[in-house]
């Protein structure tokens, strides 16, 4: 069964949240995040991002980054802006966008149990983005930002959930991206975490890198000979209830062809069911794939896959079998440099930007990937193709941090 551990949070003071929080620091790159942090001492992205503290010119992997966070953090804590909870709690997160709402529960899970595959994955993890947030872990002595999990729908927990949304927030803002965060302090965590206790099974939707590299942090750090589980055996997750959950499409470019595009177009028509010249941009359907090509975009149905298993059948997959590979060479989507993938939180705006600007010959807008795909391919210990959920929106950084130094 899951284990939901509450934790002493370093938060923002109420009146500094807004200031704080900041978006992930996986969706920004150094440009981005420095322009976002312009003028905003406070900002968490000096944490989750210090290369923008550095001269331009400083790799973002070098050792004075890793150092500059943690100084960064430990003058933050220090501070005014700041606060560090009496006792461990729990909280509840909700976050408004588009008019729709989804609410988690805010808490640390258990290493250990993402290692037993109590928490299960569906995607496999980079070695150089693991010793990167790792070591960020370590040099902090702080997991800096929660990772996303959903779970099955439990009747007890929902309770509890509700009844907390009911009582005055610690936080509640809309961000510069409209997106509204409110947060609840748990008046009894313990009751919370007992209930929770009835949930089987947890499952990572967005942060596998953070996953890892908290279970690779606590193996360096080791606990005590006392048996007593230490801080840093937790990390922070906000964990949503799978039916609330949103998944959006996370689409791909093609940087080269290997042949006049003319002569591609003719061999996708040659071997799928194309519809050329269509006004949709993104599929109605799961099974059609979007293709801009040239200015114009076209319609392509997959064929069915000819692999068992349900991550075989999902379209990205079915994608990578019958055009990636065969037509494009395209076997590893993770490593080869002719394929990137944009989020789809950027829409076929974007795609269509690429292909117009040279940036990129073909792009594929994707049907997403549903929450009851991951969940099937995840009980099935099996692993998605890269790249393909898209989970919107996003958790802001900086509001709970969970300190084990």
């Amino acid at each position: 069964m899951a284990t939901l551990h509450p934790f002493r949070a370093l938060r923002p003071a109420p009146e500094k949240a807004e200031e704080v929080a900041c978006v992930p620091y996986d969706v920004i790159n150094t440009a981005e995040a420095r322009a976002l942090a312009e003028g905003k001492p406070w900002s968490f992205l000096h944490v989750i991002r210090p290369e923008i503290d550095l001269p331009e010119e400083t790799d973002e992997h070098d050792e004075a980054v890793y150092r500059k966070g943690a100084e960064n953090l430990k003058k933050y804590a220090a501070s005014e802006v700041s606060l560090h909870e009496a006792a461990p709690s729990l909280y509840v997160y909700r976050l408004v966008m588009d008019g729709r709402a989804q609410t988690g529960i805010f808490g640390c899970v258990a290493v250990a149990e993402y290692d037993d595959d109590t928490i299960l994955k569906h995607e496999k993890t980079r070695p150089a983005k693991e010793d990167d947030r790792t070591k960020h872990i370590l040099t902090q002595q702080a997991h800096a930002e929660p990772v996303m999990l959903t779970y099955r729908n439990d009747d007890a927990v929902d309770r509890l959930v509700q009844q907390t949304t009911g009582t005055a927030p610690l936080y509640d803002f809309e961000a510069a991206d409209s997106i509204r965060h409110t947060i609840w302090k748990v008046a009894d965590p313990g009751a919370l975490a007992d209930a929770f206790g009835a949930v089987a099974r947890l499952y990572v939707a967005d942060g596998h890198h953070r996953c890892k590299a908290a279970s690779r942090a606590a193996e360096n750090l080791r606990p005590g000979a006392n048996g007593d589980k230490p801080e840093f055996a937790f990390f922070p997750a906000v964990l949503f209830p799978m039916e609330e959950m949103r998944v959006m499409a996370y689409n791909r470019i093609i940087r080269h062809l290997p042949l006049a595009k003319d002569d591609f177009l003719k061999l996708l028509d040659d071997q799928f069911d194309l519809e050329k010249n269509v006004s949709e941009k993104s599929p109605s359907e799961k099974g059609i794939v979007g293709l801009y090509l040239d200015g114009a975009w076209h319609r392509l149905r997959l064929p069915e896959t000819r692999r068992d298993g349900p991550a075989a059948r999902l379209d990205v997959a079915r994608l990578n079998e019958h055009l990636l590979e065969p037509l494009l060479n395209i076997r590893d989507p993770r490593t080869d440099p002719n394929i990137d993938f944009v989020g789809g939180i950027r829409g076929t705006d974007e795609l269509e930007r690429l292909v117009d600007a040279g940036k990129a010959d073909l792009a594929l807008s994707m049907y997403p990937t549903s929450i009851e795909e991951l969940i099937d391919v995840s009980d099935a210990g099996q692993l998605m193709p890269p790249k393909s959920t898209w989970f919107e929106p996003k958790l802001r950084s900086g509001l709970l941090v969970h300190l084990f130094g």
